[in-house]
């Protein structure tokens, strides 16, 4: 197969493999092994199907037959655009398992943003559900098929409406035999969507040895074990869902994986009640909402033992109420879908749980904090972080930009965090290196503003981007979400000053909002955001 990325230079490949740094064996395989060990064990629940691991990998051979006999071969790309359903589950394992590459699209992507995707991988069939939301997956699949010509198929969970698009359970072979793993560990496995909130996102080559290693040293760090049942609110297509320890990781130590068919607390608590859920992972925008359930609930979540909570910083106010008002661990996550996990550990004290983002995962993670010349910047001084590591990707699939831009030329990834570092080793996000408002020459960290506002009374969200300014270079624009009347511009600037934050952080403009834009990943989305400011 021809190369479309820059793999790991084989001399690290090989002190990985030597040091247990990278899986032997194909990422379809760790189901194939639990279905062996413990076949009766729960596997998967999705609204009414509950599937033991016997049955689960009964379905994916089934499935994996389909596909080949399609044909989709080994190597071709295939673009799964599937929300929370049994489905995204059969349908990732059979292509694993048949050597194909799923590529993981969200559901919340627009038709133009899934075509660009298709075309980049040059996708041989697309996989969606018969109806997202107010949306027609079909029917936009079906117009991307007709205008790429690699796009042989277009498969649809759910009713396949109209020829020629077919259904996934058409496809359920009812004679297929165990069908033997078609993939080698350093073959390309999937290909992940990047986290960025401007442009079409970039496609993150990930392969089974890497990816593998990911999901069993994030089920180590986060205790996960056959008892574990964990529940996946957030997208399945999201890197953290999917290996964080997510869907991969708790599959692989012989745990339960349930389903949510939306991230709604109201949901999600039945859910943990009814499956004794024991872990599951939030974004910190949708923190808020839990937080306000667990209020109106007699009786909180008895089963969660950890909550985890990643995507973007979570302020500190935030952290602090998860203990008292959900009964659970709190568990910070700072990852990235190119590679490298971060987490706070299980025992750490409240302390270094509520105002760090974690540490590295893995011992062999190299981590850089570098000033705008890159060098090194000395503890608790911000800086960019760089990283390469076992699982830390060396290059985009398919690069729209050359690679030089993102990684040094020694294969450390530039992620574009501004971080900190502890004395101890904890990493604390301080920003986006692009997420500042540059003010008259002062660079202000938009999340250190936004923390500040949210310690006001009455404020849930905030966020804050810059804005051009004749005089100022950028002025900064302060969007709040409020119970009750939000705090003024002179409240705000009075409390920040008390707090003892310079004047000029305090923003030029304050707006309130019903609610913040969030990306398809549950991130703020300061595009729109913007966008918003200038009108």
């Amino acid at each position: 197969m021809t190369q479309d990325w820059p793999r790991h230079p084989a001399e690290a490949i090989r002190s990985y493999r030597e040091r247990g740094f990278r899986e032997d064996r194909p990422l379809s395989g760790l189901l194939r092994e639990q279905a062996a060990r413990r076949g009766d064990r729960l596997a998967l629940v999705s609204r009414s199907t509950r599937l033991t691991y016997a049955e689960l990998d009964s379905r994916v051979d089934r499935l994996a037959h389909g596909l080949a006999a399609l044909p989709v071969r080994a190597g071709e790309r295939v673009l799964v655009r599937l929300p929370n359903r049994e489905e995204y589950v059969l349908t990732l394992f059979a292509l694993l398992r048949i050597g194909a590459v799923p590529v993981l699209a969200l559901p919340a992507l627009g038709p133009a943003e899934v075509e660009s995707l298709a075309a980049t991988a040059e996708a041989c069939a697309l996989v969606v559900a018969d109806r997202h939301g107010r949306t027609d997956p079909r029917a936009e699949a079906l117009r991307i098929a007709e205008r790429l010509p690699h796009v042989r198929h277009v498969l649809v969970a759910g009713d396949p409406g109209d020829a020629p698009a077919r259904s996934l359970d058409s496809l359920l072979s009812q004679d297929a035999a165990p069908r033997p793993e078609a993939a080698r560990p350093e073959d390309l496995a999937l290909l992940l969507l990047s986290g960025g909130t401007t442009g079409t996102p970039k496609l993150i080559p990930r392969t089974h040895a890497d990816y593998g290693y990911n999901a069993r040293a994030s089920a180590q760090a986060c205790a996960v074990d056959s008892d574990t049942v964990y529940l996946a609110v957030l997208p399945v297509a999201h890197n953290f869902t999917m290996v964080s320890p997510g869907i991969m990781g708790v599959l692989g130590a012989g745990g339960t994986v349930v389903l949510s068919p939306d991230p709604s607390p109201t949901t999600a608590f039945a859910l943990i009640e009814q499956e004794g859920v024991t872990l599951t992972s939030l974004v910190p925008a949708l923190v808020p909402s839990w937080l306000d359930e667990a209020r109106r609930t007699p009786e909180r979540p008895s089963s969660l033992r950890v909550l985890q909570v990643g995507g973007s910083r979570l302020d500190e106010v935030t952290a602090r109420r998860i203990g008292p008002e959900l009964g659970c661990t709190l568990q910070q996550v700072f990852g990235m879908a190119e590679g490298l996990n971060n987490y706070t550990p299980l025992d750490a004290p409240e302390e270094v749980v509520c105002t760090t983002q974690g540490r590295p995962l893995s011992p062999a993670d190299e981590i850089l904090i570098v000033d705008e010349d890159d060098t090194p910047v000395p503890p608790g001084v911000p800086g960019e972080l760089l990283t390469r590591g076992p699982y830390t990707l060396r290059g985009y699939y398919r690069a729209r930009e050359p690679d030089s831009l993102r990684f040094t030329p020694d294969g450390f990834y530039r992620t574009g965090d501004l971080v900190t570092r502890t004395p101890d080793g904890d990493l604390v996000v301080v920003g986006r290196v692009k997420d500042q408002v540059n003010r008259a020459g002062e660079k202000i960290a938009a999340v250190e503003v936004e923390e500040h506002l949210l310690a006001l009374p009455g404020v849930r969200a905030s966020a804050v981007v810059g804005m051009p300014d004749p005089h100022l270079g950028e002025r900064s624009v302060a969007f709040l979400v409020a119970e009750g009347p939000a705090p003024s511009r002179e409240e705000i600037r009075a409390a920040m000053l008390r707090r003892g934050v310079a004047p000029f952080k305090v923003p030029d403009e304050v707006r309130t909002a019903p609610a913040l834009p969030l990306t398809g990943v549950g991130k703020v989305d300061k595009r729109r955001l913007r966008e918003e400011a200038g009108r």
